[in-house]
């Protein structure tokens, strides 16, 4: 399945109040680096059955990307419980992204 695009209006229902870990992208169509990441959060969204990962497009939904803080894309933001547990800023290779996160929930 791929990864689900987020809204303002969708934000609460399916990040904050997920009963799983969530790990939002927030990112842009404009945005080489996000576009380099996109594929390896596809594969991951598939890979991991113990994270969701959502997108966020930033032009259309700016108040999430406000509210948590976000000055550069692609940034991705881990929540757990509902709250941001863990973030990471900047284009990764696959295999980082996947160790990153397999070290967060595990914390």
């Amino acid at each position: 399945m791929a990864a689900k695009h987020v809204t303002d209006a969708s934000f609460h229902a399916d990040v904050i109040a997920s009963d799983k870990p969530v790990l939002v992208d927030f990112w842009a169509e404009w945005c080489g680096p996000c576009r380099q990441i996109g594929p390896a959060l596809e594969e991951l969204n598939l890979e991991m059955d113990d994270v969701e990962i959502v997108k966020v497009n930033i032009d259309e939904n700016p108040d999430a990307p406000t509210r948590y803080g976000v000055r550069g894309i692609p940034t991705m933001i881990l929540f757990k419980g509902g709250q941001p547990a863990a973030t990471a800023v900047g284009a990764r290779p696959k295999s980082a992204i996947k160790a990153w996160l397999e070290g967060e929930l595990a914390a």
